[in-house]
């Protein structure tokens, strides 16, 4: 057929869908894989032409977040778009190719004593899928998110024009702020080819506090004394499993001397003599959901985060549902988890509850995944303020509704 040969003739990687191609139950008619940006730009040139939905795959691993895409004719495969384009070690500056995992990359990067810091909650992610859906795990609370380590972006429109924002310098005020507006945006305002980030050098040490929480109001009064203290701790993670309890864990990078000064602070404030490890706990920078399961993004101001954690254990106890809290308790950030065969109108009834908590407090609960029979009932985003604005970037970006159409918030 026409559009299947004109996607051959663009990159050479071209063929006809098959079953593992469906995009969260919808199926597919074409994968294309195309190698480098040019290639790429033809590949979306040829699926516009022949007003074909567009999908972007990467390593797969958060293919399950958002809605299903309302249409589906083409999934543009990243895995051929690799490598490390450039890496300016004095400048602490990386630019790679969307396609890379987070992983390799981190692995080029530590030869060269520095890091993309970053964290990998599923392991496998690549760079592109990082930036469409902005994750990030525990270092946030020291290096930022997404948005902050990246200083350049180069993508192709939904039209197929290949467009360049940022730049190679940490400080770069020229053209327009695509880096930010694409990141998060879920691959609906196209295809993310390349980035560039800024780099940050590998600490020289690093230690791991762990202590058991009593409920909420004890993780209150220890987090506020570690954050008024001058501990500076690069991570401040809790965990509370659905069995029950509740632990903090907290990361501290530096120079050898100043760990060691850090930590003795850090026992005095967190009490006793506990131990310092240079691993992190088993459960650190992973999601507290498994394939299949429910997992929500939990946000608040930092002074509420208790409050958001108390709900989450009220609503374990109200609804009779196990769910299982994770997340920064140092930069208001937390995810929940509840199994997939939770009874969907209980998970509606916890999510309820949590959006509530979480607007008093500054924040928002939003459903990133769920099994087909609990999403089917559920508004996974909840009350964005915005939408407007964001329909009408959508409609300059994507006039036709090609890419991702449906996928993210408000049906964009």
């Amino acid at each position: 057929m026409a559009a299947l040969e004109e996607l051959r003739a663009a990159c050479g990687d071209a063929r006809p869908a098959g079953e593992g191609d469906a995009i969260a139950g919808v199926p597919a008619r074409f994968v294309a894989a195309p190698g480098f940006p040019d290639e790429a730009a033809a590949v979306v040139r040829a699926a516009a032409v022949h007003d074909l939905s567009t999908v972007v795959r990467g390593a797969a691993t958060k293919l399950d977040w958002g809605s299903p895409p309302e249409r589906l004719d083409l999934v543009l495969d990243t895995r051929r778009l690799t490598g490390v384009v450039e890496h300016a070690a004095g400048d602490l500056i990386v630019v790679v190719r969307a396609g890379t995992p987070l992983a390799d990359l981190s692995t080029k990067l530590a030869a060269a004593g520095q890091q993309l810091a970053l964290d990998a909650p599923l392991p496998g992610a690549t760079v592109g899928g990082t930036v469409a859906v902005n994750t990030s795990g525990p270092r946030r609370m020291a290096y930022g998110t997404v948005r902050d380590l990246l200083i350049g972006v180069t993508i192709v429109r939904p039209d197929g024009v290949l467009a360049r924002a940022g730049g190679k310098v940490v400080k770069n005020v020229a053209g327009y702020d695509l880096g930010k507006l694409v990141t998060g945006s879920y691959g609906t305002l196209g295809l993310i080819t390349e980035c560039a980030f800024r780099l940050h050098p590998v600490p020289e040490a690093g230690a791991v506090l762990r202590r058991p929480v009593d409920g909420p109001a004890g993780l209150r009064t220890l987090v506020s004394a570690v954050l008024g203290a001058q501990v500076v701790p690069a991570a401040l993670e809790l965990d509370a499993p659905a069995g029950g309890g509740l632990e903090l864990a907290m990361l501290l990078t530096g120079v050898p001397e100043g760990v060691r000064r850090r930590v003795a602070t850090a026992r005095a404030l967190l009490g006793g003599e506990l131990a310092a490890s240079d691993a992190e706990p088993d459960w650190w920078s992973a999601y507290p959901w498994g394939a299949g399961d429910v997992g929500l993004k939990l946000t608040a101001a930092l002074s509420r985060v208790p409050d958001l954690v108390a709900a989450a254990l009220a609503a374990r106890d109200r609804h009779g549902v196990p769910v299982a809290v994770r997340g920064s308790v140092g930069t208001g950030v937390l995810y929940a988890g509840m199994p997939g065969a939770t009874d969907p109108a209980a998970v509606a009834a916890v999510v309820t509850d949590l959006r509530l908590v979480a607007r008093e407090a500054g924040g928002h609960a939003v459903v990133l995944t769920a099994p087909a029979a609990v999403r089917d009932g559920l508004d996974l985003w909840g009350a964005v303020p915005g939408l407007a604005l964001m329909r009408s970037v959508k409609s300059q970006f994507d006039p036709g509704r090609r890419f991702a159409p449906g996928r993210f918030v408000g049906g964009l």
